[in-house]
């Protein structure tokens, strides 16, 4: 009752401007989303992963692992150069031997001239593999088109541009759906239509919950960057720095079009039980961006196309700029591409949403809401 209130206060008259009255809308979901405590832990548990996941990841990539070995005489000399190994000499091999019995080291190494890597391990019950893989005698490799980002590293970016959109989405675009159907389902609809038109409701709808996703956004952000400050990161904060500016723009522009897109949907049914089946397409639609750069993040042509299809470009061209395969125009040329598919899937939405808004009972079919005449 107090939330209708506030749009039925005497300034909410005829006299109140378009943009008056949708701050007043936006004010009302911002103050009702804010004040949930689903809200609040939901917020707090992505902060606290976001900022552990990178803290944890930072410390294990930087963590050496090391096999503590037995060395004798002359192996000494074939093994100075491996990698991850504790070395302790030993005066002989039986007191080598020794050692890997008691476990003091997991194995010895001692000269054998006639081996091919002119050394030999000893262990107690199995082979170290891993000692043994890194006394192999490897070839050299040289790679004509080395990649700019290592592999690894390009995984995580791409998994972390597309959980971030694929959450906030979700959680936000849920949030106006189900917002939606309750004001048409406990007819409190019809009270703020006698205040404000239904444009005016969507748009405060669509502003509200954008500023609450952007704030999130630009928190996770910043977690992000404090755990990577922490773990000593710098070479990584760098490069992630325009990526995660470019990434907050498309997203906020992205997710306008999503919202409105949950907003239409939703205005079709009366039930909260019909919601989840009426937005499981634009559900699907937020799915996909996330899917194709967890199982595609390696094709270029796959990256090239997400970042000029509106509602994977969020995704797709930060990425591609992180990986610096984009061209400097190309950033604008996608923004301009997702503005344009924002403006038509917002004219369509509102017509979808205005017309279907006070109609109750059975859901109403996005043809029948095209064409009917409902409030505006």
């Amino acid at each position: 009752m107090t939330q209708t209130a506030t749009l039925t206060h005497p300034a909410a008259g005829p006299g109140l401007s378009f943009g008056q009255a949708v701050r007043l809308v936006a004010e009302r979901e911002i103050v009702t989303r804010v004040r949930s405590r689903a809200f609040q832990v939901s917020t707090g548990i992505m902060l606290a992963a976001v900022l552990a996941g990178v803290i944890i990841s930072g410390l294990l990539g930087g963590r050496t692992s090391t096999t503590p070995v037995a060395v004798v005489g002359d192996a000494a000399g074939q093994v100075q150069h491996a990698s991850g190994l504790d070395i302790t000499r030993a005066d002989s091999v039986a007191a080598a031997t020794e050692m890997v019995e008691n476990g003091t080291v997991k194995a010895a190494i001692v000269s054998d001239p006639s081996s091919p890597a002119k050394v030999r391990i000893i262990a107690d019950e199995q082979a170290p593999d891993a000692l043994v893989n890194s006394l192999s005698i490897q070839p050299a490799v040289t790679l004509l088109h080395p990649p700019a980002v290592p592999p690894g590293l390009r995984y995580i970016a791409s998994y972390g541009f597309g959980i971030v959109f694929l959450m906030s989405a979700a959680t936000f675009g849920g949030t106006i759906a189900q917002s939606v159907v309750e004001e048409k389902q406990t007819r409190i609809v019809e009270i703020l239509i006698s205040s404000v038109t239904s444009r005016t409701l969507l748009t405060g709808k669509i502003l509200g919950n954008s500023l609450l996703a952007f704030a999130q956004v630009v928190l996770l952000g910043a977690c992000a960057v404090i755990g990577l400050s922490t773990t000593g990161e710098s070479s990584v904060l760098s490069a992630l720095g325009a990526p995660m500016a470019w990434f907050v723009i498309f997203f906020v522009i992205g997710f306008v079009l999503l919202a409105a897109m949950f907003a239409a949907a939703a205005s079709l049914v009366s039930r909260q039980e019909d919601v989840q089946s009426t937005v499981t397409p634009v559900t699907m639609l937020v799915m996909v961006p996330y899917f194709l750069v967890i199982f595609f993040n390696n094709n270029d042509v796959v990256l090239t196309v997400m970042s000029y299809v509106p509602f994977s470009a969020a995704v797709g061209m930060p990425l591609r700029i992180f990986l610096s395969q984009a061209a400097w125009w190309e950033p604008l040329l996608s923004l301009l591409v997702l503005i344009g598919g924002t403006a038509g899937v917002i004219m369509i939405a509102a017509k979808i949403y205005g017309n279907a808004l006070l109609r109750t009972g059975a859901k109403v079919s996005v043809r029948e809401a095209l064409r009917s005449s409902g409030v505006e």
